[in-house]
């Protein structure tokens, strides 16, 4: 009788711990292969918690959109949730711009609703935890690759397509330029252009035809990623600029077979998009629980090439093993680093 009692006991205690936690989720946008990943690793991993504790995990999703309006729309979403009657236990938000949350992510620390970030950082406020790839690695690795494509003293013909709003696509350019200046690499920066989704990129695509008409004037082309680089490589190859090189950031499956195809890309960074998704609902959820969360968490990028092509495992993929690089003597390794 008496075990029965504490059974019971133990039953009602688990059961009164339990609880409904409130996510807002507010995405960027969904026409980019990349983000539609991470909102799925979110999701999924919400979907876990849910099945495999007492806890449910409850999204409520946002979509800002792109360009301007998307950055002024998110704001007013921010702020929405954040002025909502019934708060939010949890802020998971993926910025379109560095600096133009400052003012709900203040109020959410005023309000003290924990708020995790992730692929973009958020200046000015306090982040629970912000996870992204290592974009500075990401730039770098594309760099590592491409110089070993020509002889130091070649002055290599460059293009950078790059997004100078977002802390991710700065840390890129940033991996890419530093390391060609390492090792010594000759190049010339031909010319810059912005683009991040494919109706800036296809525009892009247009300018640099008309701006670079003639055959062999472009070495490379290095985009910041596959949203706005799939359709500059479209236009190129339809003008059959095929003596372009272009090095990319993302890991989109028409990039990757673009690579396989040797159609213009001839390597790609590729992130662990739904990694960051589900590290983000797994801090988010921890920090619920009062345990212990990094302050900071980059996720490895792989270098997709014709001779890695077989251990990539995706965007929606688990971390590969580490590998040796067929074009250097360092070994690509599969680790998080995690920052307290």
């Amino acid at each position: 009788m008496k075990a029965a009692i504490m059974i019971s006991l133990l039953a009602t205690s688990i059961f009164a711990n339990a609880k409904d936690y409130r996510v807002a989720a507010l995405y960027w946008s969904m026409d980019i292969e990349g983000q539609v990943a991470m909102r799925k690793g979110v999701e999924q991993r919400a979907q876990q918690i849910t099945k495999t504790t007492d806890d449910k995990i409850l999204i409520e999703p946002y979509v800002a959109g792109n360009g301007r309006e998307g950055a002024k729309r998110q704001i007013e979403q921010f702020y929405s949730v954040l002025k909502d009657r019934t708060p939010v236990d949890l802020i998971i938000i993926q910025p379109t711009d560095n600096s133009a949350l400052i003012g709900p992510l203040q109020l959410a620390n005023k309000l003290k609703i924990p708020v995790i970030a992730y692929d973009q950082y958020i200046l000015g406020g306090e982040l629970t935890s912000f996870i992204t790839s290592n974009n500075y690695q990401a730039g770098k690795l594309n760099a590592q690759y491409i110089e070993k494509l020509y002889p130091n003293d070649y002055e290599i013909k460059l293009i950078l397509v790059e997004y100078p709003r977002v802390t991710s696509t700065i840390d890129r350019v940033e991996g890419f330029i530093d390391t060609f200046k390492k090792v010594h690499q000759n190049f010339k920066i031909l010319k810059s252009y912005s683009a991040v989704e494919p109706v800036g990129g296809k525009k892009v695509g247009e300018e640099i035809l008309k701006d670079f008409p003639d055959k062999n004037s472009i070495d490379v082309i290095f985009t910041i990623n596959d949203g706005g680089g799939l359709p500059i490589v479209e236009v190129l190859a339809k003008a059959k600029r095929n003596e372009i090189k272009v090095a990319t950031i993302d890991g989109d499956p028409r990039s990757i077979q673009n690579i396989r195809d040797k159609k213009l890309t001839v390597i790609n960074s590729a992130q662990f998009c739904s990694q960051i998704g589900r590290e983000s609902m797994q801090a988010g959820y921890d920090f619920l629980k009062n345990k212990k969360v990094s302050r900071r968490m980059l996720i490895p990028t792989f270098p997709v090439t014709t001779k890695t092509l077989g251990s990539y495992t995706g965007m929606e993929g688990e971390l590969p093993k580490a590998i040796k690089l067929p074009w250097s003597k360092k070994r690509w390794q599969n680790q998080i680093k995690r920052f307290e």
